[in-house]
């Protein structure tokens, strides 16, 4: 090849990296970094990316070279000139590319061993997901149950996940890393938050008609805080004084409005049935609130008896 053609190529291949690691840079393709995990798989990511680069910057610079230098003239109507294979750069082009997937792999290999290491004594988390809510215990902190998951900041969690009823996805952007919940197997997830704040937890495996909607928070607290939220949930929940009334409009907003419609609590959730025009039976409706079924979550452990018996006073009125 002759030294004009090769200053060529390396010239159209030096642009189009700049131009596609600029791109790469300077747009912000991935959500704020807030575990210890994470930073091992953002680094995993952008060693594929760098790879990505250099051979489409490679791939690019040929194309666009041999579209400009060996266009066909609109008056040529030759057959092009017979091209044997090159053994050498058969063997480049398979080598190379087997090096740099070997390098993925093994770096893979060692961030993934890294991340299944908990920092010092993990914190226990069980996870339940069923359609279509999440559920997470503290079994070694009195077995406090929240609809939120709560972390302390700088110090590692082991989540221990499963599924109640189909195949659900535990996965917190931030975090960075994504664990199956399967019926009958149990897997787990080690995550160490490095900052405060509310995320978004998602279930990212289709998991029937309310998949959309399978979602909750992250909150990492820093520990002072988890402290004293945790002692707050080992109290238990707090019982109206005498004579005070709970809020049992504001109660089923929170805690069923999400899935069911109620024209008088204003809620338009498509999951579960309507409300409006069910007949509700009062002893159905608190053996559904407290055991769950058929898809519905259990309420017992989150609702105190207060908050469960005017809930049920308030969706079936005057029958109850």
């Amino acid at each position: 090849m002759r030294r004009g053609a090769i200053v060529a190529l390396v010239s159209i291949a030096l642009v189009v990296a700049a131009v596609t690691t600029a791109i790469a840079y300077f747009v912000d393709w991935l959500p704020e970094q807030a575990s210890e995990e994470r930073q091992g798989i953002d680094l995993v990511f952008w060693v594929t990316v760098a790879i990505c680069i250099f051979f489409f910057a490679i791939v690019a610079s040929v194309s666009i070279y041999a579209a400009v230098k060996f266009r066909v003239r609109p008056d040529d109507e030759s057959d092009g000139a017979p091209i044997h294979g090159h053994t050498g750069i058969e063997i480049v082009w398979t080598l190379v590319p087997t090096i740099c997937v070997v390098v993925i792999a093994v770096l893979s290999a060692i961030v993934l061993a890294q991340n299944d290491k908990p920092k010092g004594d993990p914190l226990r988390v069980d996870v339940l997901a069923q359609q279509f809510a999440w559920q997470f215990t503290y079994p070694e902190e009195g077995e406090v149950r929240a609809t939120n998951l709560y972390l302390p900041v700088d110090r590692s969690t082991r989540l221990v996940i499963s599924a109640r009823d189909v195949l659900h996805s535990f996965w917190v952007p931030e975090f960075g890393q994504k664990q199956d919940a399967v019926p009958g197997i149990v897997t787990t997830l080690i995550v160490t938050p490095t900052k405060t704040g509310d995320y978004r937890l998602i279930c990212t495996e289709l998991c029937g008609q309310g998949h959309a909607l399978m979602r909750t928070r992250a909150i990492v607290l820093s520990q002072p805080e988890f402290a004293r939220w945790l002692r707050e949930q080992q109290q238990g929940p707090a019982e109206p004084p005498p004579g005070g009334e709970v809020d049992a409009q504001g109660t089923f907003v929170q805690t069923c409005g999400g899935c069911h419609e109620l024209e008088q609590a204003g809620t338009s959730g498509q999951i579960g049935p309507s409300l409006n025009e069910l007949a509700l039976d009062p002893a159905d409706v608190e053996e559904q609130i407290r055991k769950g079924g058929g898809g519905m979550p259990a309420f017992e452990n989150d609702l105190s008896e207060a908050q469960i018996e005017a809930l049920v006073q308030y969706l079936v009125g005057d029958d109850a």
